[in-house]
């Protein structure tokens, strides 16, 4: 006889029924460590229980994770009190806490916390130790699995952002025995670069025990030696690791520390415009103030000017010798006219002038010239000087009184 076939949905109500029917799983202590802890926004949790040998997903509802005492978290060694069921819709069995008490941390939490504490007392956490960022890396090297989201997100931003970066990827173990190994080569590779200006090494999250590797003391020192700056970028926002603690950065993920380690080419580019035009505005300014005052130290210093004194003194003396040549033309005219004036006043009182009007001039013949009747005797001679000659005379008769002249 053949069996009839059964639908998934058949089977996992099978499955759940028969797990709810078993008096040991229906009511079951579970100690473990947390792992892969999620405490969703609905309020629900989400973690597994882990020891050496295997791993159990839980989920513990709101209303009774509201009772728990401690914090839940990765690392946490707790005893958890359920039962075990089946999600029908994934057909995955998962324990239900309805209680939870802590039992001590885990054994990988504690040796966490123990590196962690050693460390700090070395001084390897110091801030002042840590190496600035560049500000725009020409060069990007990139320590993590070449097959994770991890990769793809850096790569994805990094482009987004500041295309104009190389990236230089060294492929590496992020999980397991041998990742703490390669993480360690990878990162001394990269930083024996001569050209390469920040390091990025990570991982996306997940638990403690798979984040593990960048607990590991020889990445720890290995970060710590390095010449260039190291970003580390382990897990998501919650997750820290020894890693995050030493490196020069601690990035919440992947993406952000693409983010951390280039700038905004686009928003780079306007802040270098409007900075660029700030600039052309200023110095514009600066050049027109200068020639202002450029123009007043030399209209200043024209007027100064030794030579253009000179030349302005010159110009006063062409001007005075000027003048000076118009006041002498002007006194020599006006005393001309005065020796003209007097010239012709002696031409009119010379005797010589007189005998051209019909004068003439006696004078006895000693040359003595007669001026009036008492300086003559009758019968005496005289010389009468007139225009063309002289006139020999003898005196008749003299007449003294005045002269009157008749036409």
């Amino acid at each position: 006889m053949k069996s009839k076939p059964l639908k998934v949905s058949e089977v996992n109500q099978y499955i759940r029924r028969v797990l709810a029917g078993d008096w040991l799983l229906s009511n079951i202590k579970v100690e473990g460590e947390i792992s892969n802890f999620k405490h969703h926004y609905s309020g629900h949790m989400y973690f597994s229980l882990k020891d050496d040998r295997g791993k159990i997903k839980c989920v513990m509802f709101k209303n009774y994770n509201e009772q728990a005492e401690f914090e839940l978290k990765d690392g946490v060694k707790v005893l958890v009190t359920g039962y075990i069921s089946i999600y029908e819709k994934e057909g995955n069995y998962q324990l239900y806490v309805k209680r939870i008490e802590e039992s001590g941390d885990g054994e990988l939490f504690a040796a966490f916390q123990k590196l962690k504490r050693k460390l700090e007392e070395e001084g390897l956490f110091d801030f002042s130790n840590k190496k600035e960022l560049p500000f725009l890396p020409k060069k990007i090297g990139v320590v993590t699995s070449s097959t994770g989201a991890a990769i793809r997100d850096i790569i994805t931003v990094i482009k987004r952002r500041y295309p104009i970066s190389d990236i230089l990827i060294y492929p590496a173990l992020v999980q397991g025995r041998q990742a703490p190994e390669t993480i360690c080569e990878g990162l001394r590779y990269l930083d024996d670069i001569e050209d390469i200006d920040v390091i990025i090494t990570g991982r996306g999250g997940g638990s403690i025990e798979e984040l593990f590797a960048f607990n590991n003391e020889s990445v720890a020192r290995t970060i710590y030696n390095m010449k260039k700056p190291v970003v580390s970028a382990v897990g998501h926002e919650t997750d820290f690791t020894i890693a995050d603690f030493i490196a020069d950065l601690r990035a919440p993920t992947p993406s952000a520390a693409a983010e951390m380690v280039t700038p905004e080419l686009e928003k780079l580019t306007m802040d270098l415009n409007e900075k660029f035009n700030r600039l052309i505005k200023s110095l514009n300014h600066i050049i027109n103030d200068s020639n202002i005052k450029l123009n007043y130290i030399y209209n200043n210093l024209s007027f100064h000017n030794p030579i253009n004194q000179l030349k302005e003194k010159a110009q006063e003396q062409d001007v005075l010798l000027r003048n000076l040549i118009d006041l002498m033309k002007t006194k020599i005219k006006s005393n001309k006219i005065k020796i003209d004036n007097i010239l012709n006043g002696l031409d009119y009182l010379n005797p010589i002038s007189s005998l051209n009007r019909g004068y003439g001039i006696i004078s006895d013949l000693d040359g003595n010239i007669i001026t009036k009747v008492d300086d003559l005797s009758v019968n005496e001679e005289l010389n009468i000087l007139i225009k063309d000659g002289i006139i020999k005379v003898k005196v008749v008769n003299i007449n003294k009184g005045e002269f009157h002249y008749e036409d």
